[in-house]
């Protein structure tokens, strides 16, 4: 078993475009795959398999993947909603980011690695049941969690999301199927896109949710003290037999579409603090928009993973 993680990746994901001036871009997957080339070459690059209709089926229906089918244009751009814009490869792209993150945990839970990195774009984390928004088409860590559960019968699965927004299409999907085997916990700065994740308000769907908000400008010390005083316990509590990470890099302190103060450091620290709690790790990229802080994020992520 490799110690070091896995990246899965497929380059039709930089042909997913989105436009001049659009913050979930192309570069950024570019910039991460060159930054593992270059300064990580010892971790081993395989590409994805497309996501089928029924692992996509795992969080949304059919008709809804009809849908996206039936809306991708044979040339230009379209926008889904006023965030979300796809081209000619974006079904494809998806269906790849999907596939990642279900290959994720065919490595991790064959015994390939202990942890695995999906590489991928669009992101995921805000596709709620029936309609894509924030940049999101489909639900690929709430996918990976439901495949993970179907071909491996793993027990508890938890996702975690650090990235600097709610992940309401996952919170969304824990609340439409209420399993209780299935537990999503998010640290998120609020009030910001896309208005949920505040418990008072959102419930915690039965404690299957643990939201924390934070407030824009939250340091190095407060977001640390949210896991060592909430987060971890509450795994540990849990007790998964598999960690799937929401991983976006957009609490950084130069990142353009937050307003938080973390840094690299802080995300090799919380990635390292979840580890802990579970022997298998599936990462899967949500988001990051500063390119220079995405890519030294991720590479402060990849080698927390591995030590």
């Amino acid at each position: 078993m490799s110690l070091q993680p896995i990246i899965i990746t497929h380059p039709t994901c930089v042909k997913h475009e989105t436009g001049y001036g659009h913050p979930e871009r192309p570069e950024r997957l570019i910039a991460i795959m060159d930054m593992i080339r270059h300064d990580m070459p010892h971790l081993q690059v395989v590409q994805a398999p497309l996501a089928n209709d029924g692992q996509l089926a795992l969080a949304h229906p059919q008709s809804y993947i009809d849908h996206i089918i039936s809306s991708i244009p044979q040339g230009g751009t379209i926008h889904l909603d006023g965030d979300t814009v796809i081209n000619h490869f974006s079904l494809e792209a998806a269906r790849y980011a999907a596939g990642a993150a279900c290959h994720a945990v065919d490595l991790v839970m064959g015994g390939k690695c202990q942890s695995a990195f999906a590489a991928t774009r669009p992101p995921g984390h805000h596709a709620v049941v029936d309609k894509a928004m924030g940049f999101c088409l489909f639900a690929n860590a709430y996918i990976a969690a439901r495949y993970a559960q179907e071909k491996y019968k793993t027990g508890n699965v938890a996702i975690v999301d650090f990235d600097v927004h709610h992940g309401n299409g996952t919170a969304a999907l824990v609340y439409h199927n209420m399993r209780p085997d299935i537990l999503y916990v998010s640290t998120h700065q609020h009030p910001l896109y896309p208005g949920t994740g505040d418990p008072a308000v959102d419930g915690d769907a039965g404690g299957l949710i643990l939201d924390i908000p934070l407030p824009a400008g939250t340091s190095s010390a407060v977001f640390r003290a949210a896991y060592t005083d909430v987060v971890i316990p509450a795994l540990k509590n849990f007790k998964p037999d598999l960690l799937i990470l929401s991983a976006g890099f957009d609490a950084h302190h130069d990142d353009p579409v937050g307003g938080m103060a973390l840094d690299e450091e802080d995300f090799a620290w919380v990635t390292r603090e979840l580890a802990a709690t579970c022997p298998r790790v599936v990462s899967v990229l949500e988001g990051g928009y500063d390119i220079t802080a995405l890519v030294n994020s991720v590479r402060a992520h990849l080698e927390a993973l591995g030590a």
